[in-house]
């Protein structure tokens, strides 16, 4: 009887297992660094969006806080009629005294300018004494509360009738602090800021009828 040699298969793997084996490991790959992207994106997302949110708190309590405690005092005198000015509102600027925390001053009745530009809310502060604005001997630059808005709006109301009149784009009744201020802010992006609705600890300002002389 022929007897044929024993043959044994020889280690290894074929080209066919190792294409397939550099395929698949290249695929996880891919799918791994697509997973750790996506994650690594909603993470920046995310700081981005705790940043923002946390700017948009600062911004809005600073201003919560300063208008509240708004004080009335007078800080100019009206030339059109020598009238004590203690609060000038108007669509994007306003103007009011409150103390202003020590970090920022030397403490005490600042006057407080807020107003909107270039798409940024600006505040700028000035000592008051005897119901005139003090001017410092070396300006400082005004302060940066927000920036890249698409639109800011200040609005006011005060009593009328015994009971809160509408909210108005100007208050004319510059001798007297409004009841509640309104301050609405929209991102550039489109979104709104949380509504801010403040009302003034010492206002009680008398809103006119509509077409009524004062």
């Amino acid at each position: 009887m022929t007897r044929y040699p024993y043959r044994t298969r020889m280690g290894g793997f074929t080209l066919l297992e190792v294409l397939l084996a550099t395929t698949l490991l290249a695929a996880g790959l891919g799918l791994g660094f697509a997973t750790l992207r996506t994650a690594s994106q909603m993470t920046e997302r995310g700081e981005v969006l705790a940043q923002r949110n946390e700017r948009i708190r600062a911004v809005s309590g600073f201003v919560r806080r300063q208008l509240r405690g708004a004080l009335p005092m007078a800080f100019a005198n009206d030339a059109s009629n020598g009238n004590s000015l203690r609060f000038v509102g108007e669509p994007q600027r306003m103007r009011f005294v409150a103390d202003l925390p020590d970090y920022l001053g030397r403490g005490g009745p600042y006057l407080h300018e807020l107003w909107v530009e270039d798409g940024r809310l600006l505040a700028d502060f000035a000592m008051v004494q005897a119901g005139q604005t003090v001017q410092e001997r070396e300006p400082r630059a005004p302060e940066l509360l927000a920036d890249g808005l698409r639109a800011v709006r200040f609005r006011y109301r005060g009593i009328r009738d015994d009971d809160l009149g509408q909210w108005q784009d100007a208050w004319e009744e510059n001798v007297m602090l409004p009841v509640q201020v309104s301050v609405e802010i929209e991102g550039a992006d489109g979104s709104a800021w949380p509504p801010l609705v403040v009302t003034l600890a010492r206002g009680e300002g008398t809103q006119p009828q509509a077409g009524v002389p004062r």
